[in-house]
Order: structure tokens, then C-alpha cells, then sequence
């Protein structure tokens, strides 16, 4: 996650749906661009499988290309506002989970996956895994 030179900021990781007995699961390449405000601009995600026969090195050439796509880049911390969207019958993104759903605390979790976590304060740059 970082910034680009015209002043977007992005987060680009490689979210996954767990197997299950009833589905197969998932792995992706996902980059989500934002504006300087944090507003979502696009999300790019591509999927590549269930994680049995997913092909490593093709995920890795993807996520490479999609970094080298955003030009030059400073990895730094971003701020940008919870989203979802919808690909392949999936929920992606920052996805705020409400109070009666988590417990007693408001949150917003990486998805598919809930593979990170964030809780107030908002601005710490704390989460979980």
C-alpha cells in the first residue's frame, strides 16, 4: 500500500476464500486505486482459482505487474473509506462489520478472507490478523 507520483493512494494484496466442503475457495490478485481523498476509484481483481491448483508464479507475475502499472510508487500508509464490491459472486474489499456482527466494537475487515482487521481508533495504523 502506498502512494503513486499523481497523488492516488493504493492497496494491492492477494485475498482468498477458505476451502470448504461446500466450495472450493478462492485466491486473487486484488489492487484497489483510491483518490487522494480515499475514495475508491477502481478495484482490479483477478481471480486464479481455488488455492489447490492455483499457479503461484502467475499470481506473483500479476501482482508484479499490476504494481509496476501504478508507475512509481512510495509505500506508505493510506486512509481511505470502507467500500465493496462485488466479482465472481464475491464481496471485496474494506468492508465495515457493524457492532451485533463483531461483538461490541464497530470494524472493517479485508475481504474475502478477513485475512486484516481494523478497529478504533481509525487513525492508529493498528490492526489485526
Amino acid at each position: 500500500m502506498g502512494k503513486t507520483a499523481d497523488g492516488h493512494q493504493f492497496f494491492l494484496t492477494t485475498p482468498f476464500e477458505a476451502t470448504s466442503n461446500l466450495h472450493p475457495g478462492g485466491e486473487y490478485v486484488a489492487l484497489y486505486l483510491f483518490d487522494a481523498r480515499g475514495n475508491l476509484i477502481e478495484a482490479k481483481i483477478d481471480d486464479f482459482g481455488p488455492r489447490k491448483s492455483l499457479d503461484k508464479d502467475a499470481r506473483r507475475k500479476l501482482y508484479e505487474e499490476r504494481l509496476k502499472e501504478l508507475g512509481a510508487v512510495k509505500f506508505c500508509r493510506i486512509e481511505v473509506v470502507p467500500f465493496a464490491v462485488e466479482r465472481f459472486g464475491t464481496t471485496f474489499g474494506l468492508v465495515v462489520r457493524k457492532p451485533e456482527e463483531t461483538g461490541d466494537v464497530w470494524a472493517v475487515e479485508v475481504q474475502p478472507g478477513n485475512y486484516m482487521a481494523f478497529f478504533e481508533p481509525w487513525d492508529s495504523g493498528v490492526y489485526d490478523t
